[in-house]
């Protein structure tokens, strides 16, 4: 089997890694590593390849920045000269990034199957261009690698046939549990001053919570406001870090309130592990501290995560600076309820996808 692997982001990575450590094991299946390049920070990609252990990309693209329509066409020009040359039996995709979608459509109109590691989550918003990302490469593709029990309602929903669907588990907790031994030699806490369970994480870099300046100041305002009575970090993203410079009159912010620098991989689940509670919009994370058991406060109005709020340690607490101020003071105050891993987030998810490929790519 000729597999070629698509990442587009370093959310991409963690996913595309037990993938490619399976196949090398396993031997029989040539793979190729495609890096689009949608977003690329040399220092950290660098970083997130290194922690990863993942090879070098076989191909770069590099189509950087741009509107959705941009980028988006960029990476199809680019891809499809890329498949017309080699060929695959099979385009793996993962998550729900740009070039997810791009990638897919290209391979859809070329005959070559398609598979979607992370299919079927929904967040039911069409404002967020991922869910728009998710849908369309759902409906393209042949195998949908689902990571819990809703996400083949959602499918069967949308008209996703049950022979296309395979509940495989969660792709990002292998990498969690992989490397979580190996993290625990991190310095990071040391270098930062931290003390394990004695700060709250932070991370935040969605455009409805950081493109919005005045928005952006209640945020940080209630930050400092919680940062007097747990110190907060934050790797702050370019995106919130742009949005906090530009701020008139300047955002002020709690001397115990640490903006730093993005760390790479093993840094962060180690700096996770060791939070006393996590603060995020970001989706993975609602899954890695629910495997982890840390209490997260997501900061949006929907996830399409659920299983990490009925199972989990998770708290979905809208984008009002007030309700989540209050979410967080409540898990400090008494702590969080019972709570369990879901089903299959046992760092077998790779092992079972190449199973299922194996069988139809003899």
């Amino acid at each position: 089997m000729k597999a070629t692997l698509v990442v587009g982001a370093r959310p991409n990575f963690m996913k595309v890694a037990p993938l490619m450590r399976e196949f090398a094991r396993r031997g029989g299946t040539e793979t190729r590593l495609v890096h689009t390049g949608q977003h690329y920070d040399e220092n950290m990609s660098k970083i997130f390849f290194e922690d990863l252990e993942l090879p070098e990309p076989d191909i770069y693209l590099g189509v950087g920045s741009g509107s959705h329509a941009e980028q988006t066409a960029r990476v199809m020009v680019e891809f499809e000269k890329i498949v017309l040359g080699d060929r695959p039996d099979l385009i793996i995709v993962v998550g729900d990034v740009n070039s997810t979608l791009a990638c897919s459509i290209v391979c859809s109109k070329l005959w070559i199957p398609i598979a979607h590691v992370e299919a079927g989550l929904r967040s039911f918003d069409l404002a967020l261009p991922e869910e728009i990302n998710r849908m369309v490469t759902d409906i393209l593709a042949r195998f949908c690698f689902t990571t819990s029990p809703e996400a083949e309602i959602n499918l069967k929903r949308e008209g996703v046939g049950e022979e296309r669907v395979f509940f495989v588990g969660n792709i990002m907790i292998d990498s969690l549990l992989n490397y979580i031994d190996k993290a625990d030699g991190s310095q990071i806490l040391e270098r930062l001053g931290l003390k394990e369970k004695e700060y709250m994480l932070v991370t935040l870099h969605r455009p409805s919570n950081v493109d919005d300046p005045d928005e952006l100041r209640e945020l940080f305002t209630m930050l400092s406001r919680l940062a007097e009575r747990m110190p907060v970090v934050l790797p702050i993203h370019p995106r919130t870090k742009k949005m906090l410079e530009s701020a008139d009159p300047p955002v002020a912010l709690s001397d115990r309130l640490s903006l730093i620098d993005p760390v790479g991989y093993l840094d962060f689940i180690w700096m996770m592990k060791s939070a006393g509670i996590v603060v995020t919009d970001s989706g993975g994370i609602q899954e890695e501290t629910t495997v982890l058991g840390i209490p997260c406060v997501t900061v949006r109005e929907n996830t399409e995560r659920p299983i990490t709020i009925e199972l989990g340690t998770n708290i979905l607490a809208g984008t009002d600076p007030a309700r989540v101020e209050a979410a967080v003071t409540r898990i400090l105050d008494r702590g969080i309820g019972e709570h369990s891993l879901p089903p299959l987030w046992d760092g077998k998810t790779a092992g079972r996808i190449a199973d299922i490929l194996e069988k139809h790519f003899p």
